[in-house]
């Protein structure tokens, strides 16, 4: 095979191995047909909205991996991780703010909810029933019924993805 041949042939296998790999059309949209008005979205557990929180902490009821680390298991639910160094640095920014609820109403869905339990505090993620979702609920990522499943419950803040003050 001379040189003219054989780079013709070369050529000719790399556009075939290329066309192989390629798709042959772009995916086309079915523009006759009206999108439905119910659609329901399912958000990924920690996309910073209060439901991923709490979907966070179901998918990983039972989990140990966060025992002694209830700042960050909240922070990881909302999606990042690193804002505050304690569960009581996270309480006093909230008080600092202004978003600190201290009143014994009923903390909604999301909300961050706090204990004077050690020199770091305890936070959960509330269920908006009364009860939350924290690290060390019978040794493992839980559920509680009650805020006051632990003792010195301090209160709440607004449930939003965790910003340092």
């Amino acid at each position: 095979m001379n040189q003219y041949r054989l780079a013709r042939f070369i050529g000719a296998a790399g556009v075939a191995a290329a066309l192989a790999f390629a798709p042959l059309a772009a995916p086309t949209a079915i523009a006759d047909q009206p999108a439905p008005d119910n659609i329901a979205v399912q958000l990924a557990p920690a996309d910073g909205t209060p439901q991923g929180a709490i979907d966070w902490f179901v998918a990983n009821t039972g989990a140990t991996s966060h025992e002694g680390l209830c700042e960050m298991a909240v922070e990881n639910a909302y999606g990042t991780t690193g804002v505050w160094p304690s569960a009581i640095s996270h309480w006093n920014g909230a008080v600092a703010a202004g978003k600190a609820h201290t009143d014994g109403s009923l903390p909604p869905k999301g909300a961050f909810v706090y204990w004077n339990i050690s020199q770091y505090g305890h936070v959960g993620i509330a269920d908006g029933n009364g009860g939350f979702y924290s690290t060390s609920v019978g040794g493992a990522i839980g559920h509680a019924s009650t805020v006051h499943h632990f003792a010195n419950y301090l209160g709440w803040s607004d449930p939003q993805v965790p910003a340092g003050g």
